[in-house]
């Protein structure tokens, strides 16, 4: 079988898609990404095939998040909508035209982030399936509220009803766009309502979010899609400086980017209060000889290489670092910044495995203190650990590439 895998999105959300097409090739199904570029290091890191789709998520969110002030701006639901429309909406022409070319002759299509539409609408072309691959929770259940919500703002009651509203906002975001480059592009009808019947597979470890009951029988979550990061040999200098002393915190923010790190640092640096951590830069970089000498800076590390070896994470919420703590067994700190970061932030102290979320726009020296001190408590040690044992024994990539296998064999 021959699939194409389509995502777009930060390194946070390729990553995954990355492991799962790893998993496929291992398992003798030949496999092509598509992809923003400025994602691609982690994809060749896994030799998987990929070809470019059009836009610049980073140069994107680095001008979508950036605030009047210093620090970034607080982002809600309806700020994270527009962002992510305008994104997909100025290249949804192009990234028909570009799935449809790359997915000639395969048996289907698996997509994630903001391609999925386009996704959806390709496979209509081609009349073969698509399959989702989320890593955010977005099927309504009656469970939890959208994701794209604040926590605890919705009333249990209208857990569904949320999102369903919040689905819809999207689809009508996006429709007019996908419209009309399903007339230009692929030569279909306009469509009018929203995808709900189509199989999707979630990333999700079931031990950090249990699988709703009411979720219906096309839906699964399958745990992490992760792969191990094998023979990856550290540098001298990281590797020096985690011999020298106690296991360092771990603190990096991803892909998030747009507001000023120096501002950031000396939040950081005087929270600390001489802590050894390790600082990885992410998207928004990093002045040389800017941190103290019990912080180090460090490049792309893999997270289940590194975050075992740590005290603690502090980190943006993004599904895959949220998931990839646990799984080590490290408790968090989590500093929101956009979309679906809150929710995850929310679900990390619901478990007792995080303080309450240090909101990045709001961030200050005294609040990250208390949640450094939070972290330090023996019983929430204790507990992450105690769910980590629970993640790693979970396989999700075995899981999904198994369905993949029974969807496309049953279409």
């Amino acid at each position: 079988m021959k699939f194409t895998v389509v995502t777009y999105g930060t390194e946070g959300d390729t990553r995954p898609l990355t492991a799962l097409s790893r998993a496929l090739m291992d398992n003798g199904y030949e496999t092509l990404m598509l992809a923003d570029p400025g994602t691609f290091e982690s994809i060749h890191a896994l030799n998987v095939p990929v070809q470019a789709l059009s836009g610049d998520i980073r140069k994107s969110l680095a001008a979508g998040m950036a605030g009047p002030n210093t620090m970034p701006r607080k982002s809600g639901f309806k700020d994270t909508a527009k962002l992510l429309a305008n994104i997909a909406n100025e290249n949804t022409a192009a990234w028909m035209a570009e799935l449809l070319a790359s997915a000639r002759g395969s048996d289907a299509i698996i997509f994630s982030g903001m391609a999925g539409f386009v996704a959806l609408s390709v496979a209509e072309r081609l009349n073969i399936p698509a399959i989702g691959a989320a890593l955010i929770p977005m099927t309504p259940t009656c469970e939890f509220s959208s994701p794209f919500l604040p926590p605890n703002w919705v009333p249990g009651w209208l857990n569904r009803a949320s999102h369903n509203l919040v689905n819809g906002m999207f689809w009508r975001a996006f429709k007019d766009g996908l419209n009309e480059a399903r007339a230009t592009v692929c030569g279909l009808p306009a469509r009018n309502k929203l995808w709900t019947d189509f199989p999707l597979l979630y990333g999700i470890s079931p031990s950090l979010l249990p699988q709703p009951t009411d979720w219906p029988a096309h839906i699964r979550m399958c745990g992490q899609w992760l792969q191990p990061a094998g023979s990856w040999i550290p540098p001298n200098q990281l590797e020096d400086f985690l011999h020298a002393g106690p296991p360092p915190l771990y603190i990096g923010f991803g892909s998030m980017s747009g507001f000023d790190q120096k501002q950031m640092l000396d939040i950081l640096v005087r929270s600390l209060n001489g802590r050894r951590a390790l600082f990885y830069p992410g998207w928004n970089g990093l002045e040389q000889n800017a941190l103290p000498g019990n912080i180090l800076a460090i490049g792309n590390v893999p997270h289940d290489w590194l975050f075992p070896q740590t005290a603690a994470v502090i980190h943006h919420g993004g599904v895959g670092t949220t998931h990839s703590a646990t799984r080590a067994g490290k408790p968090s700190i989590v500093v929101p910044f956009i979309g679906d970061q809150f929710f995850w932030a929310d679900r990390l102290a619901k478990l007792g495995i995080a303080p309450a979320p240090v909101t990045a726009a709001k961030m200050n020296a005294a609040e990250l203190t208390k949640a450094i001190e939070f972290i330090e408590r023996e019983e929430v040690s204790a507990r992450a650990a105690k769910l980590g044992e629970a993640v790693s024994k979970e396989n999700g990539l075995v899981i999904a590439v198994r369905a993949i296998h029974d969807l496309c064999r049953n279409y």
